[in-house]
């Protein structure tokens, strides 16, 4: 008996636990596609050099009224941006209304104070073409009417809305957006998220090299 338990920590119990480590990874490596092809970026006003093809873009509307947008902006830049920033491909957009610049102004000086924004880009464009931008997202949301929404959202580098299918507090499980006045919303939920996407690239970029090694 003292034997088949020996035996049992030494083999069987690495094993059952490699397996389930195994199908846990495989169950979190794959972030749900929620909406294909939302419209780039690039095409607002003043997006020079900036779009969301081959970067991984975390999409935040923040409206003209910067006394809820600073808020959001803040959380993100802490929760999100300083965790990923260093990361390739990753970037934050900001869109704003235009005539906003002057409200953001003092926020965006006071952010460039104690953090690298290489990465946030500031987007200022019309009414018309921000709801375009937002409709082509396809979320069961509306832009408030100050065009400001409460949740961040996750474009990848194919013009793809990522999210979750099997969220446990939505009603239908999907979660299109995530909500950034929620600090833990964004720490366990956004951030693991992202954490997905860059270990699907990485398996990916590990299966293309074993492809040219094998040509």
């Amino acid at each position: 008996m003292k034997k088949f338990w020996v035996l049992f920590s030494l083999f069987i119990l690495p094993l059952v636990f490699y397996i389930f480590l195994s199908k846990g990874i495989y169950k979190y490596s794959n972030l749900p596609i929620l909406t294909e092809s939302v419209i780039d970026v690039k095409t607002l006003d003043n997006a020079v050099n900036i779009s969301f093809s081959n970067h991984l873009s975390i999409v935040c509307f923040l409206g003209n009224d910067s006394s809820t947008g600073k808020g959001s902006l803040f959380n993100l830049n802490q929760t999100i941006y300083k965790r990923y920033y260093q990361k390739p491909y990753f970037q934050i957009i900001a869109i704003l209304p235009e005539g906003s610049q002057a409200l953001y102004k003092e926020a965006i000086e006071e952010l460039s104070a104690f953090t690298n924004i290489s990465k946030w880009h500031f987007i200022y464009s019309n009414a018309t073409t921000i709801k375009a931008l937002f409709d082509s997202f396809k979320t069961p949301f509306n832009l408030n009417e100050n065009l400001y929404s409460e949740n961040a959202y996750i474009i990848d580098m194919d013009l793809r809305l990522r999210g979750r299918k099997d969220d446990e507090d939505t009603k239908d499980g999907k979660l299109y957006g995530y909500n950034m006045k929620s600090i833990s919303i964004l720490k366990n939920k956004m951030k693991d998220d992202i954490a997905i996407i860059y270990y699907q690239l990485k398996k990916t970029a590990e299966k293309e090299q074993r492809r040219k090694r094998e040509i």
